[in-house]
């Protein structure tokens, strides 16, 4: 085969890369490591499910793998400098899940600001007494200006809310701030004057345990937070003090690390902390964009004898969706704050 699909792309995008390449779709060989050597050892594209580990022994038998592709952002599972050695092409949607977790930033924020929706939403006759509190009006701190950042940006401001925001790797004079409409202020100030936060950097091992003791020791009283970073940001103990003594009124995280929140934990058994599975990015619209974006990067790697221009953006980039991405969105961004 051309290509091993061992992650679903939408059925669209599958029948596109079919009438171009042999491609075959087999999701249980991505558990099944020895299966998998023996399966693709001609192919020469793959598309790997989020969980599947690409190292370097790994690489070594696949001899005429040319690309390999994931629907996710994030390529902590693969062996970069090992594909560079051997000139293989790693491919992500970078963008096309922007707009969904942005979407389920918004969203989240609202939750917490009306809890009594919930509480009667799931059957309580006597929904949280809690007054409940208007986006429109009230200060967001932005921790980080990754891409799903600069759309919720856009919401956030149509709603009246109020923008401060902080980097560590972006400067208080670059012009995004302006750009985006957020003011650029320090840490301990965007801990005090913010009523929420929400929590987009991007991860690198140098901000392992960015939120600890010393950045929520500044914590404006029942603040609220979201986040969709990874949870290794975190430091358990320092989140579940703020948790407990009212710094942190309640907070919900997509995507968190089963260890997170597990056995031994201090956020174990928290009530007001809530951890979603990776739902930022699970919209119909999102799985379409990276379907799309990836099987049109595999037949662009994998075309021996390109058949023109016109061929080659024969798959529909720009989708007449709701909230379709725009045209920029599908290349790679153009900030990146790493």
């Amino acid at each position: 085969m051309d290509i091993l699909l061992l992650d679903a792309l939408v059925p669209e995008a599958t029948a596109w890369l079919e009438t171009r390449h042999s491609v075959e779709y087999r999701p249980e060989l991505a558990d099944d490591l020895v299966a998998l050597r023996q399966a693709a050892y001609k192919t020469l594209g793959i598309v790997f499910p989020r969980h599947s580990v690409v190292t370097r022994d790994f690489l070594d038998f696949l001899p005429k793998l040319k690309v390999m592709g994931r629907l996710h952002v994030g390529s902590d599972n693969t062996d970069l400098e090992a594909c560079k050695e051997r000139d293989i092409k790693v491919i992500h949607a970078s963008s096309a899940n922007v707009r969904s977790n942005a979407e389920y930033l918004l969203a989240s924020l609202l939750l917490l600001y009306r809890r009594g929706v919930v509480s009667a939403l799931v059957g309580r006759k006597h929904p949280s007494s809690q007054m409940g509190r208007e986006l429109h009006g009230s200060t967001v701190g932005i921790l980080g200006l990754a891409p799903t950042a600069h759309t919720l940006a856009g919401m956030l401001g149509g709603l009246g809310v109020r923008l401060i925001g902080y980097d560590p790797a972006v400067h208080h004079t670059a012009p995004i701030w302006e750009r985006l409409r957020i003011q650029p202020v320090s840490l301990p100030e965007l801990m005090s004057r913010s009523d929420a936060v929400s929590v987009q950097m991007l991860y690198a091992t140098r901000f392992k345990g960015f939120v600890g003791d010393k950045l929520l020791a500044a914590c404006k009283k029942n603040q609220l937070w979201v986040g969709i970073s990874r949870s290794e940001l975190f430091i358990e103990n320092a989140l579940a003090a703020a948790l407990g003594d009212g710094r942190i009124e309640a907070c919900i995280l997509d995507g968190a690390d089963a260890s997170f929140q597990g056995e031994g934990s201090p956020l174990k058994g928290l009530k007001n902390l809530f951890i979603t599975p990776r739902l930022g990015s699970h919209t119909r619209e999102a799985r379409l964009r990276s379907s799309w974006y990836v099987a049109h990067r595999l037949h662009e790697a994998i075309a021996t004898h390109p058949t023109g221009f016109d061929q080659l953006l024969s798959a529909p980039m720009h989708l007449e969706l709701p909230g379709a991405v725009s045209p920029s969105q599908w290349a790679e961004p153009e900030f990146n704050s790493r």
